[in-house]
């Protein structure tokens, strides 16, 4: 489904909600005290609302820099990627040719294989894992001589240890995300509790009532959509394309 449309009928779907029970409750509740419970429940909302937000504040930030990192991450892990072919060039061959064609099947391997599973939440085979292991092995059995190809040697080494760290976060982001269960429970109970409350609060009219409560849910339910969609920056509508490793590829097959 489109994500304007999902993210719409969330959003509606919690307005008339909300709504309905803000009109159920004044319709049909007891208004006796209720005008008096103002300061009361004015102070309550107060600190809930406050503390919810913060939360929402706080996730909301933290899956934004997540998204940003996994995106820087995997840029890097390709221009690494690149730089181990291009410092084994230096090394006698077939040293070169080898990596060369490993590097670009590690680059195919990360497209058409790891990126859809990353994408559907499914498991990523060891290939890639095998595919750096002989890299690193063909690299390691090269026979340098001279100061320069020692140090192009140390240089695919080097790099070649960046794209194994920066495939490791990339993996770990993809199926280790901080939102769990608890964090869930919270922002799901506490927007909850955040739209019941005005509730009680009484001296409004009916109509202006029923539009209040449903504006705040309808908020309070795109910022847990934007959630549920951030939360695996390889997956859904806004989702990290594999850019990266496209553009690699293309310098490693023009090469």
């Amino acid at each position: 489904m489109n994500l304007y449309v999902s993210g719409s009928l969330w959003v509606c779907a919690a307005a008339v909600t909300a709504g309905l029970v803000g009109y159920l409750v004044r319709k049909f509740g007891l208004d006796e005290g209720r005008p008096g419970n103002n300061d009361a429940a004015g102070q309550v909302f107060v600190i809930v609302s406050g503390m919810h937000a913060v939360v929402l504040g706080f996730v909301m930030v933290t899956l934004f820099d997540s998204v940003g990192t996994a995106r820087e991450g995997a840029y890097q892990e390709a221009r690494n990627l690149v730089a181990v072919s291009w410092a084994a060039d230096a090394l006698p061959e077939p040293t070169g040719q080898r990596v060369h064609e490993l590097t670009a099947s590690y680059a195919r391997t990360v497209i058409e294989r790891e990126w859809p599973n990353m994408r559907a939440d499914t498991t990523v085979s060891d290939d890639g894992w095998r595919e750096l292991g002989r890299i690193k092995q063909v690299v390691l059995d090269a026979q340098a001589s001279g100061d320069w190809e020692e140090g192009r040697k140390a240089e695919a080494m080097d790099r070649l240890q960046d794209v194994y760290r920066q495939r490791q976060d990339r993996l770990t982001t993809a199926f280790h995300r901080d939102v769990t269960t608890v964090v869930w429970f919270v922002l799901v109970l506490g927007s909850v509790l955040v739209v019941l409350l005005p509730n009680l609060f009484g001296g409004t009219r009916l109509i202006p009532h029923v539009v209040i409560v449903a504006t705040l849910a309808a908020t309070l339910a795109l910022l847990v959509f934007a959630i549920y969609h951030l939360q695996n920056p390889f997956a859904g509508e806004s989702r990290i394309e594999p850019t990266a490793f496209r553009w690699a590829l293309d310098r490693l097959v023009d090469k």
